[in-house]
């Protein structure tokens, strides 16, 4: 099995994402390449929207102009993340699992990111990965048992930068960066705002 890695700017934009709309879901896509040593490097992510409910053609729109931006950077859409409105509430919608599975069908190795809303902002990684269920033909995703569990030492899934959760939370509290932070969904309301790359977030 390959392993992942989530690079710094990428752990605090799903948190920004997350944390802008608190009580709202989420998501959005990952992306990166396979590299030479199978570490699927996880560069950056593209936030898609945050009045979603289904697989809506917003979405679809949302998610070509993400694959065109990550294929001129020389990159994949590797992966997919989200949040629900509940905290407590961490499995994959049945959204996300499609989503996830049409970005498998272009990356074999595609990994999705739940964020646990409990933890957020506790300073510990508040994500849980998702892979495909083995052996499955409906593409059901379930959490993957990492052993060790993902983002210890030693694991299959790891930060780039063990500092990124409390770094995260920082920026949040105390610069209020969320407020700068746009998706997909802003961006049709502000096309003003730079939803793909999100450049005043680049910490």
């Amino acid at each position: 099995m390959v392993s992942y890695s989530l690079s710094h700017i990428a752990y605090v934009k799903i948190f920004l994402h997350a944390a802008k709309h608190p009580h709202r879901p989420v998501n959005g896509v990952l992306v990166g390449k396979l590299a030479s040593t199978g570490v699927v490097e996880i560069q950056d992510v593209i936030p898609l929207l945050h009045h979603w409910t289904s697989l809506s053609p917003m979405m679809e729109i949302g998610l070509d102009l993400a694959r065109g931006h990550a294929e001129s950077l020389g990159c994949s859409l590797v992966g997919y993340y989200q949040a629900s409105e509940r905290l407590d509430d961490t499995a994959l919608a049945p959204v996300g699992e499609r989503v996830a599975q049409q970005i498998r069908g272009q990356f074999s190795d595609a990994i999705a990111f739940v964020i646990d809303g409990d933890v957020l902002g506790s300073g510990e990684v508040a994500l849980i990965p998702y892979l495909p269920q083995l052996g499955s033909a409906t593409g059901a995703w379930r959490p993957h048992p990492f052993d060790p569990a993902a983002f210890t030492p030693g694991s299959q899934v790891t930060l780039v930068n063990t500092e990124s959760p409390l770094r995260a939370v920082a920026l949040v509290k105390n610069d209020r960066l969320h407020h700068q932070f746009g998706d997909f969904d802003d961006h049709l309301e502000d096309v003003t705002i730079d939803w793909l790359t999100n450049k005043a977030c680049r910490i």
